[in-house]
């Protein structure tokens, strides 16, 4: 039996490993024993395992910066408050208790020879929470790989730990469309020898790297890894990737052990402006909701539903558009440009860069508003163009 209330208090902040470093079993007995500690905030991330339901909400109040995966559901019943700010501000929100952490439930890998456990899958904000918390709990997990994490932690640092072997959470995969396999074609082609690349969540950034054989000398600097990196590292197409968290399969998981080329940063590294603005030839692979005839962009919300999240992309988008020789491309099907966005203005049209669709690429930069409108009707879905041409 874990003991979790014996470290928990009603009312504090608790803050768990999201995505694949989600701790399941510990996110089990928390929700479990809810009742014991009322009034709990707890900080989900994205959440694929699924574990969190709406009716945990009698005694849990939950948050997290996008309504993905298993969050969707708790969005849609109400009972998910969103967190609407860019990834390169939650380190201080933590610190600053703005986004309360008195306990951290993280998922760690077995130690290693000199006793040290890596955090495995995801770094990123975990790192300044590990810091700012109160009382860690361990959750150590055998089939976690050891990576080259930012922060190790030692059996002394643990409040309470169980050990368990179960298979990380993964999302959902499947494989690209036609469709987005030719938006990827068209979006390689601004993607030179020497680049750094930043990948955003979803199937179009990672079909991107299937179009880049034959480039040399690129590294990767991105808030997640995808498994489109490792047939690129294996290949010496990619030499080097800092990233704050392994959003792949157990391919990556594999790939990414022990390798010292792949090295796990806490978000206050690979979302600082001061780093980003360091890098050269950087280019932003994202996708989004949609796009409207201005370049203004809506990450979040589709159909009325929370889907989305602020997340990095602002970041690196800002980033990739003073990196000299580099590009922010935002990659949508065609039928996601919009005379009207939808939802609210997650990259403000001031920071458009080039818009890639099935249809070709869209380079906004350096073009007003009627050159744009003209640039985007050119890519977007033929059965809409028409339409799109008269709207105001």
């Amino acid at each position: 039996m874990i003991r979790l209330a014996e470290v928990i208090r009603a009312a504090d902040g608790v803050l768990i490993g999201q995505a694949s470093a989600e701790p399941q079993t510990l996110t089990e007995a928390l929700v479990a024993g809810r009742a014991a500690y009322p009034g709990a905030r707890l900080f989900l991330g994205v959440n694929y395992a699924g574990i969190v339901r709406p009716e945990h909400a009698d005694h849990l109040r939950l948050s997290a910066y996008c309504g993905a995966g298993a969050n969707r559901a708790l969005a849609d019943a109400g009972v998910l408050d969103i967190h609407p700010h860019p990834y390169s501000r939650f380190a201080a929100l933590i610190r600053e208790k703005k986004i309360p952490s008195d306990v951290v439930l993280v998922q760690v890998s077995p130690p290693n020879e000199a006793g040290a456990h890596s955090l495995g899958i995801a770094a990123e904000y975990l790192v300044p929470a590990l810091a700012a918390c109160r009382a860690i709990v361990a959750e150590i997990n055998d089939r976690v790989p050891w990576t080259h994490s930012e922060r190790l932690l030692r059996k002394g640092d643990f409040a309470l730990s169980v050990s368990t072997s179960r298979p990380p959470a993964l999302p959902r995969s499947r494989s690209p469309s036609e469709a987005e396999r030719t938006i990827a074609r068209h979006a390689a082609r601004f993607i030179g020898d020497g680049a750094t690349l930043e990948f955003g969540l979803g199937a179009l950034p990672d079909a991107v790297c299937a179009e880049l054989g034959g480039r040399r000398r690129l590294r990767v600097h991105s808030g997640a890894l995808g498994d489109g990196v490792v047939d690129l590292m294996r290949d010496g197409i990619v030499e080097e990737a800092d990233c704050g968290l392994l959003l792949g399969s157990e391919k990556l998981f594999a790939f990414a052990h022990r390798n010292p080329a792949i090295r796990l940063r806490s978000s206050e590294y690979t979302h600082d402006p001061r780093v980003l603005g360091a890098i050269e030839r950087f280019v932003a692979i994202n996708a989004a909701v949609e796009v409207d005839l201005t370049g203004q962009v809506n990450a979040e919300v589709a159909a009325g539903r929370y889907v989305g999240a602020v997340g990095g992309a602002l970041d690196f988008v800002r980033a990739a558009n003073h990196s000299p020789g580099g590009v922010s491309l935002l990659l949508v099907r065609a039928d996601r440009i919009v005379a009207e966005l939808s939802g609210p203005v997650a990259t403000p049209r001031s920071e458009a860069g080039v818009v890639v669709t099935e249809y070709g690429a869209a380079d906004l930069r350096g073009l007003t508003l009627a050159e744009r409108r003209a640039a985007l009707l050119a890519v977007a879905a033929p059965e809409n163009r028409a339409r799109l041409a008269r709207a105001t």
